[in-house]
């Protein structure tokens, strides 16, 4: 029986990992494209759980009748599609779409990016893999969100559609904080309007590290720390900006951080498929693991308006994102850490990994 057991839990896992690779031929009800996320998506919940699928016109797979389908081949998955939001058809008392202020992610999180401009967005800075002023520059959101704003639209999202958490990440700007303390004011909003609400923030290493503490006491349930990378030459080359923060900076913030929230309460994205040997991202993940810190790895998907789509990079093999996601599952399994645990964020969610369905 654990054999049979087993070979269904690696043949459901290599089937989400081939969808999060090569994504579905389907006109989703709930969509993003560009922004600072992993890729050009589409929201369902397959089996229960959150997953953000690239919409792909050339993928084999398609959804219909709630289910998945190779060709007249059913794999055996559930699939609700995420419904369009009611909030979506307000506007703030400023004048602004609630589309612009913050977009619905999986069934019930709210997800928003405060600043959607970045001080490493020049060529020759920016994250390869990052299009995050590219929906700035569609008209398709604001460049900053006031906390008035965000605790407007969070008190509808929760009202109207269930929202359950927020994610609330930022562009990281020229003062010291990089951000943060803007973040700050933003959770002491939301939370005024919407008492009890998770919230997870998403924010480069601080110059400031106190501010972490300052986020806590604002009431954020979590915090992601994002490296994408331990390897240096890897970053310099995927992320020429942000590889000028040493790795002491994030290993710094992220213990102050596991201090001040606790041990699984803060983590970071690691990214399949950057050219990083699989057998240094396993043993970096266990590192971040021992530090209390939830590694969460996704495939790297080079999404439109990014310099990696421009430049022809791929998707990594199904192969490879299920190893390695499958091999991290087991290291967060014997360490008691689960993404669920975290309360909010994208680990939380897990639509952009497999990481849930390998039972990280």
């Amino acid at each position: 029986m654990r054999a049979d057991t087993d070979e269904q839990a690696e043949a459901t896992l290599a089937a989400r990992v081939d969808l999060a690779v090569q994504g579905v031929r389907w006109d989703a009800p709930v969509r993003r494209s560009k922004g600072a996320g992993p890729s050009d998506d589409g929201h369902v919940v397959i089996d229960g759980a959150n997953a953000a699928l690239p919409l792909n016109p050339e993928s084999p797979y398609t959804i219909r009748d709630g289910r998945v389908f190779n060709d007249r081949l059913d794999l055996g998955l559930s699939v609700e599609p995420v419904a369009r939001p009611r909030f979506y058809d307000l506007t703030t008392a400023d004048g602004v779409p609630y589309q612009q202020i913050a977009l619905l992610h999986g069934r019930d999180v709210l997800a928003t990016t405060v600043v959607q401009t970045c001080i490493r967005y020049a060529e020759d800075q920016r994250c390869r893999f990052c299009a995050i002023e590219e929906s700035l520059r569609a008209g398709s959101t604001v460049a900053a969100k006031t906390p008035a704003q965000l605790a407007e639209v969070a008190e509808a999202a929760v009202r109207l559609d269930g929202i359950r958490q927020m994610v609330m990440t930022t562009g990281t700007t020229a003062g010291p904080d990089r951000g943060a303390r803007h973040l700050v004011r933003c959770v002491r909003a939301v939370l005024a309007a919407v008492p009890g609400l998770p919230i997870q923030v998403q924010i480069e290493p601080p110059g400031e590290l106190s501010v972490l503490a300052d986020l806590h006491e604002a009431g954020a349930t979590s915090v992601g720390i994002h490296i994408e990378s331990l390897d240096d030459e890897i970053r310099r080359q995927w992320l020429p900006g942000k590889s000028t923060v040493p790795l002491a900076e994030y290993e710094a913030a992220w213990d102050e951080a596991v201090r001040v929230f606790g041990r699984n309460r803060v983590s970071t994205y690691l990214l399949i498929g950057l050219g990083e040997d699989p057998d240094d991202l396993v043993a970096g993940a266990a590192r971040l693991i021992d530090r209390g810190v939830y590694p969460f790895v996704v495939p790297m998907r080079p999404m439109l308006g990014t310099l990696a789509r421009r430049d022809g990079a791929e998707t990594p093999p199904p192969a490879l994102v299920a190893d390695v996601t499958g091999r991290v599952a087991r290291l967060l399994r014997t360490a008691g850490m689960t993404g669920a645990d975290q309360g909010a964020g994208c680990a939380a969610c897990g639509a952009c990994s497999a990481l849930s369905a390998a039972g990280g």
